[in-house]
């Protein structure tokens, strides 16, 4: 058990290092462009990319609020209820996304692809899927961890 818990605290300490060497951007900023990026109309409640980015609600908005200064994404009330609000993807975001995509993609590689065989790879791809169901609903919520239940 102790492999996997390094790999997943060292991993992003590179990758963010990579990012922030190659495209100036943390990965803190990067994670929430590419899930907005990704999003249907590039848009999302700021509570659903916070669980996607597996950051809280509180660090959220402080990463938004870097994006919002630099014009990178907009926030507004929902117009659903009125209590949440949303972030949407600029133009400006989305290119600045797409620029820093080429390094991310480089470090991934270089930190975790190119160490693992292609069966490896898929086998391991399909057997993360798992344990991210059992850790996020349906809404993307984080879920408490079952782990020795």
């Amino acid at each position: 058990m102790r492999e996997p818990s390094r790999v997943m605290l060292a991993l992003p300490r590179a990758v963010d290092t990579d990012i922030g060497r190659e495209a100036r951007l943390p990965l803190s900023e990067y994670t929430p462009l590419m899930h907005l990026s990704e999003a249907p109309g590039k848009a999302m409640r700021m509570s659903e990319l916070a669980a996607a980015c597996s950051i809280s609600l509180s660090g959220m908005t402080r990463v938004a609020t870097r994006l919002e200064r630099q014009g990178w994404v907009e926030r507004t009330k929902s117009a659903q209820d009125g209590r949440g609000w949303n972030t949407a993807l600029t133009d400006t975001g989305l290119a600045r996304c797409e620029q820093a995509w080429p390094a991310f993609l480089v470090s991934v590689r270089r930190h975790l692809v190119e160490h693992v065989s292609g069966r490896d790879l898929t086998h391991g791809a399909s057997s993360a899927d798992r344990p991210g169901v059992h850790l996020f609903s349906a809404r993307g919520r984080r879920r408490p961890l079952a782990v020795f239940s």
